[in-house]
């Protein structure tokens, strides 16, 4: 998988890219994150803004439609892409919607920064917009951030075993269940004694049980999601 990610900061992806799993892939050469300053479209020669006033009046600065669609169209003449662009504005980003991006070969993210970004850039380009949660970042830097995370853990051979992502927390409608590990015995708390057993088949449905358990305390409405229910609670 190739994910171009066109920002104003590349310098913030440095961390999460040099280090751990997606360090890993990119060595393997499973996954390819290309970083584009934005502001090496820009117009103004002395300074690279990428970044005005709004008309009509109103606080900050909105990015300007110039950079950001030549920019696309420059990597769009590379061959065809998904196209996307980090926004409060858009399709709520979760498990199911990684697994559906996970098969796409070429992935170009717009990260927003500033009060938004000008009309004629969704005009222009129709991106697909993507949102993280419903709540106020400073730009589509995170947001960026936590998509190549989550794409990265399900292209095959990132992750050591492949269980590991079948088993996450969202694979389906449940959260993940309980993980012990040594020692077993720990200020006073015990690893369970099934855990302990080596039979198998109580160990599957001992986590079954406890994965219920936690959904349906902490996420109500995942839980009635599993159990085929979508009415209120009762």
């Amino acid at each position: 998988m190739r994910i171009d990610v066109l920002t104003l900061f590349p310098g913030f992806f440095t961390g999460i890219l040099g280090d751990s799993i997606l360090q890993r892939a990119q060595d393997a050469g499973l996954l390819n994150v290309a970083l584009h300053n934005l502001r090496d479209w820009s117009r103004d020669e002395k300074h690279h803004k990428v970044d005005d006033r709004p008309y009509g009046g109103g606080p900050g600065m909105v990015l300007k439609p110039e950079p950001v669609v030549e920019a696309v169209e420059e990597l769009l003449s590379r061959g065809p892409v998904r196209l996307m662009l980090t926004s409060p504005t858009g399709r709520t980003f979760d498990q199911s919607y990684a697994r559906e991006l996970a098969g796409e070969e070429n992935i170009i993210l717009i990260c927003g920064h500033y009060e938004g970004y000008d009309e004629r850039i969704r005009i222009l380009l129709s991106p697909e917009e993507v949102s993280i949660g419903d709540y106020v970042l400073t730009g589509g830097e995170l947001p960026a951030m936590v998509i190549i995370d989550a794409l990265a853990r399900l292209i095959p051979g990132v992750l050591g075993d492949p269980a590991s992502c079948a088993e996450d927390s969202f694979t389906g409608f449940l959260l993940d269940h309980p993980h012990y590990t040594r020692p077993e015995s720990w200020r006073g708390l015990d690893v369970p004694e099934v855990l302990l057993s080596g039979d198998h088949a109580r160990i599957a449905r001992w986590r079954l049980e406890q994965a219920e358990l936690r959904t349906r305390e902490r996420r109500p409405d995942l839980y009635r999601l599993h159990r085929g229910e979508d009415g209120p609670e009762n």
